[in-house]
């Protein structure tokens, strides 16, 4: 006898467009018909993203049952590759040069091979609680969630494809501090320590970058404050805002700054650094992931990841790229150090 299975009514695949309208951008839904005018370009890409949000925390599946939407769809959101395969994550993707964003399920294959696009760490999902009166009110602290380790590496996913290519290392290495130590509204306060241990005490370069990008809006400066912190605002904190209690979340922020700051050198060798330690085995200090997704991380071109893996030598014990399948291949130098720590080659394989 043959089983009759169903498949899921919720879509896990959501768009939406800003088109020019007489008073401004308008923000328009392919799925639920949601048409609003937006007053301000400013705030245009924020409502996109709070509107695609709403779709994630509404219609919300057990992990067992999300499939991947682009495979669902004969797979015609990037170019060919080598098929389905990874756990499923929510895919965050830009279109149109900004004027339209896709959220869907997709698995790590084809998230990886989609242009302009990064996975959201579904703890960005803010998750309210009602109760019988009315009253909406946060969920209580997750016991646990994911690792710091992973929490950084989806971090650098989203940061890769929330500010622009040009971005340099320093305000990266920043926005991850401030992304990862926001509260629930989006405001962050880095202490005047914290900025010396990224060295960015005193520059300004690192915030007007970010500022200029539309992603942070500083509330008051350093050389303002009388403890000599820095308030900001996150720009983008309507639509991500982080579920997970804030020690988890600063312990996350712990471990990058202590892991940028084992890597010696200047700031683009220290985000460098920290995207390979992000991306490794824990235990074993071996990685393995494709290499345009590193250079997208670092803000890099593909061409300068060779070189930036060669000024790394002294921090790892080995790397190689496979020519065929573009893959990165790395091995971490252990605590101790290794004295004859190798040089990275090309390798071909395939």
């Amino acid at each position: 006898m043959r089983l009759c299975t169903t498949r899921p009514t919720a879509r896990r695949a959501w768009t939406v467009e800003l088109r020019r309208g007489s008073g401004g951008p308008q923000l328009v839904c392919q799925q639920c018909d949601y048409r609003d005018a937006l007053l301000a370009a400013v705030s245009a890409r924020a409502a996109a993203l709070g509107h695609l949000a709403g779709h994630a925390r509404r219609d919300i599946l057990p992990p067992y049952m999300r499939t991947c939407q682009c495979h669902e769809r004969g797979c015609r959101w990037h170019p060919r590759h080598r098929g389905c395969a990874g756990p499923i994550r929510l895919l965050l993707a830009r279109e149109q040069g900004g004027r339209r964003w896709r959220l869907a399920d997709a698995c790590a294959a084809c998230a990886s091979a989609t242009a302009q696009a990064a996975v959201v760490p579904e703890t960005f999902l803010r998750t309210d609680v009602t109760l019988p009166g009315g009253t909406a009110c946060r969920r209580g602290r997750r016991p646990k969630g994911p690792g710091s380790q992973i929490r950084v590496r989806e971090m650098l996913s989203y940061l890769a494809a929330a500010l622009p290519s040009h971005t340099g290392a320093e305000a990266r290495l920043l926005a991850v501090q401030c992304a990862l130590r926001m509260d629930s509204e989006g405001q962050v306060r880095l202490p005047a320590g914290l900025l010396r241990g990224l060295r960015l005490a005193r520059d300004p370069l690192p915030w007007n970058e970010l500022e200029q990008a539309r992603w942070i809006r500083r509330t008051s400066t350093a050389s303002a404050s009388a403890d000599g912190a820095t308030v900001a605002r996150i720009l983008d904190a309507t639509a991500f805002a982080q579920c997970p209690a804030r020690p988890d979340r600063r312990s996350a922020a712990d471990w990058a700054l202590r892991t940028a700051c084992a890597g010696a050198g200047d700031p683009s060798l220290r985000l460098a650094f920290l995207c390979l330690a992000a991306h490794a085995d824990i235990s074993t200090g071996r990685g393995c992931v494709e290499a345009d997704r590193i250079a997208h991380e670092c803000g890099l071109a593909p061409t300068a990841l060779v070189s930036m893996l060669d000024r790394l030598e002294t921090s790892l014990s080995s790397w190689s790229v496979a020519l065929a399948s573009g893959d990165l291949h790395w091995e971490m130098q252990s605590k101790r150090g290794q004295a004859d720590g190798r040089a990275g080659v090309i390798s071909r394989c395939g």
